[in-house]
């Protein structure tokens, strides 16, 4: 009896020393240590299933139990290693999370683009918080180290491991159509700390971040979802701007890094050749002069900037070539895993090669607590995805990211007895930022102008402004995501230009690059700059003109001549 009491206390001894080992070093040490559980279930894997786990499939909860089910059956018959989610609800993900996981011979790796939160792939249930433009113009880095606890915690509760953020991109390309306000901006030293904070948040809640998407898409003109986009920058300029972000975080510990679909010159001269796919980008550049030693993911592989050249599975094959340890969304994985293993015996990729990056992707699955994978529970989901900190500190982030660029006299002699006309442009109803103001006002007036309003309405509403003596005015960008160029009409730009010659207080709840296709507004007397058009943002512009709050955000890209970088008035 008392033998099998020491046994015991023993193993208890032992399991109690491997988890402090396992919650203490850090994940890329981790990852390249062996481990028995690795080991263990590195033994039981087929070569086809060991090739499967480097594949992560496609799934979404809003297209229909048979296609819900068909990725189940994708799963199971080809053991992939991870899922990728997108659009659905939180209860059929829950749903079909636990569906896939128990298909699933290895526990799965479940990511999700989630660069501001689950909200950007399950808008109408969870919270999403700020773009990461908006959280460039923060100066508490603090607070977005909070953020990235909070983002941890939503994706653990809903059975997610994997978060496919930050971008890290440095966008100083106003006209870049995929990255822009997915970005914190255009400094390399700003980008770098608001990476670095909302990284180690997650990472400190043991989720593994992917920065994306190397090395660096931020100043381009083409989006690789349609085509190859090519960047025709020397390696000095690549070393002092694109890879300086990345160096940075590789540093402070990054679990994982996406590699874009772009054609680099100055790192493979190889004609047509997207990152992905090359060898000199990914094993000799990431992984060998900047000592990457985390995991690395391709960017989708069913987007043309990878496809368009590489048709087949060709590309799905040379991802693996290059130094890719998981790919992300095949065209077709099935015929993608047969294609590897035939490239295996034809030794165009080594054995050795496999085993090593299926055994750091089961090690990632060990760090993860995989190896003890419980169900998501429904009950009071919703509620604990939509916690009363997590929407406080929301409120927060957008209070300590609202920029105001000039006029903080204007602000500041604000009459809250006087008429005042609240104008909301780009909006169809009234808004958040009309209502927070209209309890401080006691004698205003709320007009909505639509972004095609007619030359009739806008003439109507110019008679009626003669009657007030203070004017605010509220510019919004009510579509789904804030475009460099705002979508008004001729008209509605002229009526801006008259508004912005009066004493108008402007508030932009939109993409700060809509400021330059605005000729004139910055002759008016005071801007606020919002961002986008979130009720947060809102609110918080409304709480600068109640003087509830003292703006302290700085512009992160230029504008223009008028407002360059790290433009913000700091208000006493």
């Amino acid at each position: 009896m008392t033998k099998q009491i020491f046994f015991i206390l023993l193993n208890l001894l032992l399991y109690a020393v491997h988890a402090l080992a396992q919650s203490k070093s850090d994940f890329n040490t981790f990852i390249n240590t062996a481990h028995p559980w690795v080991d263990a279930v590195f033994k039981t894997l087929s070569q086809q299933e060991k090739i499967g786990q480097m594949f992560m499939v496609r799934a979404h909860t809003n297209l229909g139990q048979r296609y819900i089910d068909s990725v189940a059956r994708v799963i199971r018959d080809e053991q992939l290693g991870g899922v990728v989610f997108f659009q659905g609800g939180p209860l059929r993900h829950a749903a079909a999370i636990n569906k896939y996981q128990s298909v699933a011979k290895v526990p799965l790796l479940l990511a999700l683009d989630g660069e501001w939160g689950l909200g950007m792939r399950l808008g109408d249930s969870t919270i999403a918080y700020p773009y990461q433009m908006t959280l460039g113009a923060i100066q508490q880095e603090d607070l977005i180290y909070k953020m990235g606890r909070e983002v941890a915690k939503d994706f653990k509760r809903l059975g997610l491991n994997i978060n496919f953020a930050p971008v890290v991109d440095i966008n100083n390309n106003p006209l870049n159509p995929v990255i822009n306000f997915r970005s914190f901006g255009e400094n390399k030293e700003n980008v770098a700390r608001k990476s670095t904070a909302y990284m180690r948040g997650m990472m400190d809640e043991r989720i593994l971040v992917t920065l994306k998407h190397f090395p660096g898409h931020g100043d381009t003109d083409v989006d690789s979802h349609r085509d190859l986009p090519q960047l025709n920058f020397s390696r000095s300029r690549l070393d002092a701007l694109e890879l300086y972000p990345f160096r940075s975080l590789i540093k402070e510990g990054a679990s994982g890094i996406m590699v874009a679909h772009m054609n680099v010159p100055s790192l493979d001269k190889t004609p047509r050749l997207p990152s992905s796919l090359s060898p000199q980008v990914v094993n000799g550049l990431l992984k060998g002069e900047l000592g990457f030693k985390g995991l690395v993911f391709t960017d989708a592989m069913d987007m043309n900037g990878v496809i368009k050249y590489f048709r087949g599975g060709e590309a799905d094959v040379r991802a693996v070539i290059a130094g890719n340890d998981i790919l992300e969304l095949s065209q077709n994985s099935k015929r993608a895993i047969q294609m590897i293993m035939k490239a295996v015996k034809d030794k165009r990729i080594s054995q050795a090669t496999i085993d090593a990056r299926v055994k750091r992707i089961l090690a990632a699955k060990l760090w993860l607590g995989l190896d003890q994978p419980r169900p998501v529970e429904p009950v009071r989901l919703y509620r604990d995805l939509n916690r009363r900190e997590s929407r406080n500190l929301n409120q927060q982030l957008a209070d300590a990211a609202i920029t105001l660029l000039k006029g903080d006299s204007l602000i500041n002699a604000l009459d809250y007895n006087r008429r005042t006309a609240i104008i909301s442009i780009g909006s169809s109803e009234i808004t958040p930022f009309q209502n927070s103001l209209n309890s401080r006002f006691d004698n205003a007036l709320n007009f909505v102008i639509s972004p095609n309003a007619t030359p009739n309405d806008i003439a109507k509403v110019s008679v009626e402004l003669l009657r007030y003596n203070q004017v605010i005015v509220a510019l919004h960008d009510n579509r789904r995501t804030p475009q460099s160029k705002i979508n008004y009409s001729g008209t509605v730009r002229l009526f801006i230009n008259e508004l912005a010659n009066m004493n108008s207080i402007f508030c932009l709840f939109a993409n700060p690059y809509a400021i330059a296709g605005l000729p004139g507004i910055e002759a008016c007397k005071s801007i606020l700059v919002g961002y986008q058009n979130s009720d947060e943002l809102q609110i918080a512009g409304a709480k600068v003109l109640r003087k509830e709050l003292k703006a302290s955000g700085k512009l992160p890209v230029t504008i223009n001549a008028f407002f360059p970088y790290g433009r913000g008035i700091k208000q006493p």
